[in-house]
This record gives structure tokens, C-alpha cells and sequence, in this order.
């Protein structure tokens, strides 16, 4: 695998995020006004959206790319809802803070 091919990916899975984590954003907003999710903490709601979109998201992607869904897509899938959700909740502000707590710092 080349460069080229490998930036390619890591553009498509980035590009993946943004739009589920706007699809989350989205849902979030219009259903945290029903009636019985008033009281539930709006965090709640969107890691419980991101994690039902996600696989189904994979589920229909497989299904019109015609390919055949491994369990490991479905675990991967996920995997990827709870950075979604992190995405559509606080932002790539968090993201960030997580990787500057992580972090090598020289002194």
C-alpha cells in the first residue's frame, strides 16, 4: 500500500466522522424535545443515537456495496460510535484535550 492510497483512506474515515457526527447533532436536536426524553441528559441520548447510527450506517453501506458483512465490521462500527459521538458532543475541543493529556511533553 502506498501513500497515496493510505492518505486516501484516512480522508474518507475522517470525512466519515464529520458526517455521522453532524447526523448525531442533528437527531439529538430534534428528538431530546419528545416528551419522555426531557429527562435524560443530552449526552445520554447522543452516545444512544451514535450507537445505533454507526452500525447501521456500516450495515446499509455493506448492503449496497454488495459486501459481505463480517462480525468485525459490525465490532468496529462500534468502536467508531463512541469517537463519533465525542465529535458531535464536544468537538474535536476534547479530542484534542484528550490527546494533549496524553501527550509526551519535553520539560
Amino acid at each position: 500500500m502506498n501513500m497515496e492510497v493510505l492518505m486516501q483512506y484516512i480522508v474518507y474515515v475522517l470525512m466519515a466522522i464529520g458526517i455521522l457526527a453532524f447526523l448525531v447533532a442533528g437527531i439529538v436536536q430534534v428528538i431530546k424535545e419528545l416528551p419522555g426524553l426531557q429527562r435524560i441528559p443530552t449526552s445520554a441520548v447522543a452516545l444512544a443515537v451514535s450507537l445505533i447510527l454507526c452500525p447501521l450506517v456500516v450495515v446499509i453501506a455493506c448492503q449496497y456495496l454488495k459486501i459481505v458483512i463480517q462480525w468485525y465490521y459490525v465490532f468496529a462500527s462500534i468502536i467508531a460510535a463512541f469517537v463519533v459521538y465525542l465529535v458531535a458532543t464536544g468537538g474535536w475541543e476534547r479530542v484534542t484535550e484528550l490527546w494533549k493529556r496524553t501527550k509526551y511533553n519535553k520539560k
